[in-house]
């Protein structure tokens, strides 16, 4: 097993899975989040703040997502008085801060495991889960075979280099039959360790969210992102194994604690629950394929 560096695109713990990081930008937005707080007085959030605007933040850069947050401040907020608005920021250490110091409402891009090592490895942090809101395209991706079983005896399959998504890699492997894990161990935080059969002689290779798209030319198989294969313009059909991800590995509308109880924030979790949100995820062309609805 080889392995690369995770800094910059891992779920290394306290950076994003999915962002390159700008230092200077997310230094710049913190400051301008303290502001914000200077200008309201006494610390005091926009979570408990009648008519203030609640900021979802997210990657920068990130299109799928932002256009989620911006379909729901435009069309799904009103319906529950609030105003919500994206932002922007480099790190996952930067956003989890500002959710849960009340700097900015939420985010959405955690799934369950992930966001479980955010707050195991920050305990200082204070964030809960309030609602699923979707998953991610997900699947077994190959520039040289068009089906699983083309995949040859010692073949190498890359996964990615965070326990987290390396997880959901393992379990994908074995839906498609490739590999057999311990029954015994709780599959969404599984390892290679937890493999009991492997009949192919499968080498794994653990690579970063843009390394691995990369280097598909070089492998038999990689098990990632479906966002980061569409961005590195590898068409869909070099997509050859992809179920419907658990419910483990949803993204989760993540809130702070101190504010879960305030009318601003229930209003929030509220509007992410709406209908609307799922048949926007099922039906428009920006997030197709990449972010997918519940069910």
């Amino acid at each position: 097993m080889s392995t690369t560096n995770d800094a910059d695109h891992g779920f290394e713990l306290k950076k994003r899975k999915k962002w390159p990081i700008f230092a200077a930008v997310g230094v710049l937005a913190v400051a301008a989040f303290g502001a914000k707080f200077a200008f309201f007085g006494d610390k005091q959030s926009a979570n408990e703040i009648d008519g203030a605007t609640l900021v979802i933040a997210t990657a920068e850069g990130n299109a799928s997502e932002q256009a989620l947050i911006n379909f729901v401040a435009a069309e799904v907020a009103p319906k529950y008085g609030i105003t919500v608005e994206f932002r922007g920021l480099a790190d996952s250490n930067t956003i989890n801060r500002a959710v849960s110091e009340g700097e900015v409402a939420g985010t959405i891009y955690q799934h369950k495991l992930w966001l479980s090592q955010v707050l195991e490895s920050n305990p200082d942090f204070k964030e809960q889960a309030a609602t699923p809101v979707f998953r991610w395209g997900f699947g077994l991706w190959s520039d040289k075979y068009s089906d699983v079983s083309q995949i040859p005896d010692g073949g190498t399959i890359s996964l990615y280099s965070d326990p987290a998504n390396e997880a959901q890699g393992l379990w994908l492997l074995e839906r498609a039959g490739l590999i057999t894990l311990d029954p015994s161990v709780d599959k969404w935080s599984a390892t290679q360790a937890d493999i009991v059969a492997n009949p192919k002689n499968l080498k794994f290779t653990l690579l970063d969210f843009g390394a691995q798209s990369r280097a598909l030319p070089d492998l038999d198989a990689a098990v990632g992102y479906t966002e980061y294969y569409l961005a590195a313009q590898i068409p869909i059909e070099k997509q050859i194994f992809a179920p419907a991800a658990p419910d483990e590995f949803a993204g989760q509308l993540t809130i702070g604690s101190d504010w879960a109880e305030t009318d601003n924030i229930k209003a929030l979790v509220e509007a992410f629950k709406d209908p609307a949100v799922q048949q926007f995820l099922a039906t428009d062309p920006t997030v197709k394929g990449i972010l997918l609805p519940l069910g």
